[in-house]
Parts: C-alpha cells; sequence; structure tokens
C-alpha cells in the first residue's frame, strides 16, 4: 500500500474524480474524509470504505466556517490531518457575453477561494505532518473553450495559487502543493450534462478522434491513479508543479481544419 495510515481529506468526493480518489486513497491504506452536497451518495463511498476509515460532512464548501470544520473531523475522528485534495468545484457553461460579474464571482468562489480557505485552515495539521495539498484544476486553465469562460478563469487562477504557494509552503513549512490538471472525462456528471445537450445515452462510443484519439476518454479512476503519487511519500520534495492528464498535447495542438464539432457542445 502506498497510502498506509495517512488521512486524506477529499472535497467534492460524493461522486466524480472526488468518488474515486477517495476509493482509490482508501485502497491504498488512507483513512478519507469525503464531503459534497449529496448526503445518500455520501454515505455509500463511507460504506464502501467502511466507517471505522472514513467520515462524512455534507455541507456547501463556501459556507463560513465549513472548511474549518473539514479539518476538526478530520483531526476528531483520526488523530490528525496528512493530506488535502481540493476537487469540488462548479463547472457551468459562460462566455464574454453571457457572464455577468456575479457569474464570474461565484465561480471563482467555488473553484478558487474555497480550496484557498480550506488550505489556510489545514496549514498548521499539514506543517505538523510535513503533508501536502493536491489540487484539481483542469486543461482549460491554460486559455480555455470559448464557452467555459468563467470556468477557465477559475482554474487558471487555481495553477497560480498551486505554483505560488507549492514554493512558499514548501520553504516555509515543508508542506508540499502541486495540481493535476485533467483533460476530458467521463463522470456521472459529464454524462448527465451531455443527456440534457440532447445527446444519446451512447454518446462516449461515437466521439470525433480529434478529440479522443484513444477512442475514449478518460476515466476518474484513471485520475485517481495519478492523485496517488502525489500523495505519497514517494514523490519525495517536488512541489509547485502542475501535470496535464490528457491523451494530446492541450497547448499548442494544432487540430485539423475539419474537425467536426462535438454533438450537442
Amino acid at each position: 500500500m502506498r497510502l498506509p495510515d495517512k488521512v486524506i481529506l477529499v472535497t467534492g468526493s460524493c461522486t466524480g474524480i472526488g468518488r474515486a480518489i477517495a476509493l482509490r486513497c482508501a485502497a491504498e491504506g488512507a483513512s478519507v474524509v469525503v464531503h459534497g452536497l449529496e448526503r445518500d451518495l455520501g454515505e455509500a463511498v463511507v460504506g464502501e470504505i467502511g466507517s471505522d476509515r472514513a467520515a462524512l460532512l455534507v455541507e456547501d464548501l463556501v459556507a463560513e466556517g465549513c472548511p474549518e470544520r473539514l479539518v476538526a473531523l478530520a483531526v476528531e475522528r483520526f488523530g490528525r490531518l496528512d493530506a488535502v485534495v481540493n476537487n469540488a468545484a462548479l463547472v457551468a457553461s459562460g462566455d464574454i457575453r453571457s457572464t455577468d460579474a456575479a457569474f464570474l464571482r461565484q465561480l471563482l468562489e467555488v473553484n478558487t477561494v474555497a480550496p484557498f480557505r480550506l488550505i489556510q485552515a489545514a496549514l498548521p495539521h499539514l506543517a505538523e505532518r510535513r503533508g501536502c495539498v493536491l489540487n484539481i484544476g483542469s486543461v482549460n486553465a491554460w486559455c480555455g473553450e470559448p464557452n467555459l469562460l468563467p470556468y477557465s478563469v477559475s482554474k487558471g487562477a487555481l495553477m497560480t495559487l498551486s505554483r505560488n504557494l507549492g514554493d512558499t509552503l514548501m520553504r516555509e513549512n515543508g508542506v508540499r502543493v502541486n495540481q493535476i490538471n485533467p483533460g476530458w472525462v467521463l463522470t456521472e456528471n459529464e454524462a448527465r450534462r451531455k443527456r440534457e445537450h440532447g445527446l444519446a445515452d451512447d454518446w462516449p462510443a461515437h466521439l470525433p478522434k480529434v478529440y479522443a484519439p484513444a477512442g475514449r476518454i478518460l476515466a476518474p479512476e484513471e485520475i485517481a491513479a495519478a492523485a496517488v503519487y502525489w500523495l505519497a511519500d514517494e514523490s519525495g520534495p517536488v512541489s509547485g508543479q502542475v501535470v496535464d492528464l490528457e491523451q494530446h498535447p492541450f497547448i499548442g495542438r494544432n487540430p485539423p481544419k475539419d474537425a467536426s464539432t462535438i454533438p450537442g457542445e
């Protein structure tokens, strides 16, 4: 096992990538604080891990005091906190015309400010354990699709936060901060969004090769497998790094001019 006896807090871990990370951490020997908005789904994750090694907080991460309550739950139940995974995020469409200031602030609050606040709350305990933070970003952080402007801005800000704190917290507290930028991942929420766009249930089997050279998109479990390296001691002193996880180079890629668009996008 690669995470024996560690205590890891994973936000947004009732579904999708967060759920996969929580389950993989538990399989690698960690105790896990599960967090999200869906009590039934969160309780299912706790049940799968085992109540002796998992605790659940159902609360909006932007609620006043939520970061402190998450940290307190970890320490009260398991005696310490070794790592924080900032995975919870709001994914919403918007461009320069449809995005007003309030909407932009909302995405920044959830996707950037809330992770910052949780790192602040957890820092004394992480410093004590010489622990780590893993932020889950997006390849859209580099510029983003036209209809994902506010989301992309929020993930770009998170990326800068990771690089900044990855330097300062490593030097001052021995705490590593790194970030994974997943590409297109087939989560429950992504499948739901595509159905809302009018796609048939079998849309993942009919993706244009330009978007999915492998013939499929990433699975949450593949992101979770990568997350373990950054949470484990085997990643050593590496800090302030951002790693893109996609099946093609996102930066500098030149898709064919006749590339078809994704139906329903």
